[in-house]
């Protein structure tokens, strides 16, 4: 066990005391949050120049009232109120006749003018927009835009037109104007969690919830826990791959059992994810306090989240030990760490639908095969809805008797491999080492 534990000290050291390890420390949130994070920095920095939209209305009832609709908003949200800067891009419609004669050239010579860069866009308004159900052909409404998909000023318009065209069914059918505007009041389902009883029995309120609390949370741990896995176990195949090629495993086996070698080998790789994942849950938790949001701190979580981890490093890092142990160079390893790394990969595709539905039969099997369960039962287990107790310690079960059939074949492997040159790594081969010895 000593020489086991000097092993795993000297891997620890020399992966912690390294300006890289401080680097990647820093930099890995930063790159797997930096899209959230970009949003945040740059959320000022918009296009304010003025976006020209032409208008075909054949209906000759929506044109004005996009218009008027446009000047109020351009009003209100273009200029800053307090600075008096342009924060926004003023939306400048024009209504021009539409060419009942041949509409095709007409659209064409738009869009042409989209591509010069003369107009933003263009609305071609069907007649019968009012009264759809009686011609749906003749009600369409289509925009026509470089990026009309995600163009806001399409989502304004579509949200801007289909509230007029209400009021005007509804006066139309006799209902006066201020009716119609009740009529057409949109009220919020509010999102709320569990009424419940707290330590002094009284009855407690349920607590506001919203998409982000629910999704960001079991998002934040997924992919810190990924990290870990990227920290600790990954460079074991890479490391092991090195030291056999440069024969310090050959010198260091004079010494130490292969065993011996592979578990100081991972103990320092579980050792380095421990030390990264205590600074960022310390960190975590101390920067919501300063906040003010400590209770959304999920302490009841942590547990299992450094149960699961200690054993998903042991888990993939026997493994990738053992396969680094049958590699002769870096082009060996580079073949071998895709495929050793699908079952951390699996999980990050399944991560949406887990979220959503985090107690369906699919999730829920899915979670309890071993190699996907440290990561798919941390996610149920942090999503709010709750899932049966019995089944993390299930899981946490599975993946311990899973973890030790790795570090005995890993183990086996490892043996066979680590002293073997110039003969590449066969599938054939790990397998009968496996379970042949």
């Amino acid at each position: 066990m000593r020489k086991i534990l000097r092993i795993a000290k000297r891997e620890y050291k020399t992966s912690v005391r390294t300006k890289g390890f401080i680097i990647a420390l820093v930099l890995m949130p930063v790159m797997m949050g930096g899209s959230g994070l970009a949003m945040y920095l740059f959320q000022g920095q918009v296009d304010t120049r003025d976006k020209q939209v032409i208008i075909l209305d054949q209906s000759g009832i929506v044109a004005d009232v996009i218009m008027r609709a446009a000047e109020a908003r351009n009003h209100a949200e273009v200029m800053d109120k307090e600075t008096g800067k342009k924060v926004k891009a003023a939306w400048v419609f024009e209504r021009i006749e539409p060419d009942l004669s041949d509409p095709t050239a007409q659209r064409l010579a738009l869009s042409d003018r989209i591509r010069n860069g003369e107009i933003h866009a263009f609305l071609e308004i069907g007649p019968n927009v009012k009264h759809p159900e009686t011609d749906w052909d003749t009600a369409r409404m289509a925009y026509y835009a470089k990026n009309a998909a995600l163009d806001t000023v399409r989502g304004w318009l579509s949200s801007s037109i289909n509230i007029y065209l209400r009021k005007a069914r509804l006066e139309e059918a006799g209902v006066e104007a201020e009716k119609a505007e009740a009529a057409l009041a949109w009220l919020e389902v509010a999102p709320l969690g569990l009424v419940s009883l707290d330590d002094a029995g009284q009855i407690k309120e349920a607590k506001r919830s919203s998409e982000a609390q629910a999704i960001l949370g079991p998002i934040i741990l997924f992919f810190l826990f990924f990290m870990m896995i990227m920290m600790g176990a990954m460079p074991q195949l890479q490391s092991v791959m090195e030291e056999k090629s440069q024969r310090i495993a050959e010198v260091l086996l004079g010494s130490i059992k292969p065993f011996e070698f592979m578990a100081g080998k991972v103990l320092g790789g579980l050792a380095v994810s421990m030390t990264a994942a205590s600074v960022y849950v310390v960190g975590g938790v101390f920067i919501m306090k300063r906040l003010g949001l400590a209770d959304y701190v999920p302490y009841h979580i942590l547990p299992w989240f450094f149960a699961y981890l200690v054993l998903a490093i042991v888990m993939f890092g026997s493994i990738l030990a053992a396969l680094g142990a049958t590699c002769n160079d870096a082009k060996d390893a580079q073949n071998l760490t895709f495929p050793a790394m699908i079952p951390v990969f699996i999980p990050m595709f399944l991560l949406m639908p887990v979220i959503q539905e985090p107690s369906s039969s699919f999730a829920t099997a899915l979670s309890l095969f071993p190699p996907f369960t440290p990561m798919l039962m941390l996610l149920r287990i942090s999503a709010p809805v709750g899932i049966p107790m019995w089944q993390p310690w299930v899981g946490l079960i599975g993946v311990i008797i899973f973890a030790l059939l790795s570090i005995w074949a890993g183990g086996r492997i490892f043996r066979m491999a680590i002293l073997l040159q110039g003969q590449p790594p066969k599938l054939s081969n790990i397998l009968r080492w496996a379970f042949r010895g």
